[in-house]
């Protein structure tokens, strides 16, 4: 992770001190001298010819990386930490509360500042210690690289902190099950009880699930965060419980045709408005 050792002063220091020596020996000790200046230049450089190379310093700005590895700890199963690097900020879950704080960079370099408010849950204590694992290694990074579309932070004497993975961004061959949903009353509410919302995103440009009484389909349409549902048919079955269960599914469907964006966030997904607000919050089924 660290830099390169290998310079140009390097060399030349070694050589104005081999040539101030010089000047107190033989002739033939001169020659000798020189001889071991070149040997040992030849030594440095094919050092630097074999050393791995540094990765990508590539722009973080608009990134978004689930962790993947800390250094020395099994990460726990079914546990997520994330980082999504955007407008000077990096935010995400530490696998147990949400954080946010302010970032920079320069080449390589990069620098986390302090954390902003949090959320305050309190998790099972082997979570707790892989969050503050996860974050320690987030503000102590002194460096970053990309090596294989993985982000690995480093302090600056190359010491590896974290690996992340970039984070799944295709909707495609993907399932979801919806944990809440904005009911046009400026709230996001949880599913009733009884009741299961779902997702599915064919590869063929259409996605299907359940209301919560009746299924329904839509065709979609995406482009990076982008993504247009709609129009939205359903099948018209009336189902007498739970209660309000009619209630929901009306205004789940309407949350649906006013979602312009999708942003994942480890195994869960955020589809939002154009004006950025929560339209539904999903969890993904299955492996991947």
């Amino acid at each position: 992770m660290a830099g390169s050792t290998c310079s140009p002063t390097a060399g030349s220091s070694f050589r104005s001190g081999t040539e101030k020596s010089n000047t107190q020996v033989s002739a033939t000790n001169n020659a000798f001298f020189r001889n071991t200046a070149i040997l040992a230049a030849s030594v440095v450089l094919a050092a630097c010819a074999t050393m791995p190379p540094n990765g990508d310093a590539v722009d973080l700005d608009g990134t978004a990386w689930v962790l993947s590895s800390l250094p020395g700890r099994s990460l726990l199963p079914d546990v997520v930490a994330t980082a999504r690097f955007e407008g000077g900020r990096v935010q995400g879950t530490d696998g147990c509360n949400r954080y946010t704080a302010p970032y920079t960079t320069k080449g390589s370099s990069l620098q986390v500042g302090a954390r902003g408010p949090t959320t305050r849950m309190a998790c099972p204590p082997a979570v707790m210690r892989q969050a503050d694992a996860f974050i320690g290694a987030l503000v102590r990074a002194d460096t970053y690289r990309v090596v294989d579309g993985q982000l690995q932070l480093a302090t600056t004497d190359g010491a590896l902190l974290a690996t992340l993975s970039a984070q799944p961004s295709s909707l495609a061959g993907t399932s979801w099950r919806v944990t809440g949903y904005n009911n046009g009353k400026q709230a996001v509410v949880s599913v009733l009880a009884g009741t299961d919302l779902t997702m599915a995103f064919a590869r063929d440009g259409k996605v299907s699930g359940s209301a919560g009484c009746n299924g329904f389909t839509a065709p979609y349409r995406g482009e990076g965060q982008k993504l247009a549902l709609g129009p939205v048919a359903a099948t018209r079955k009336f189902c007498a419980t739970p209660d309000r269960v009619m209630e929901q599914e009306q205004q789940f469907l309407q949350a649906l045709a006013v979602v312009a964006s999708a942003r994942f966030e480890g195994r869960r997904l955020e589809l939002r408005t154009a004006a950025g607000a929560l339209a539904v919050t999903l969890v993904r089924e299955g492996g991947g």
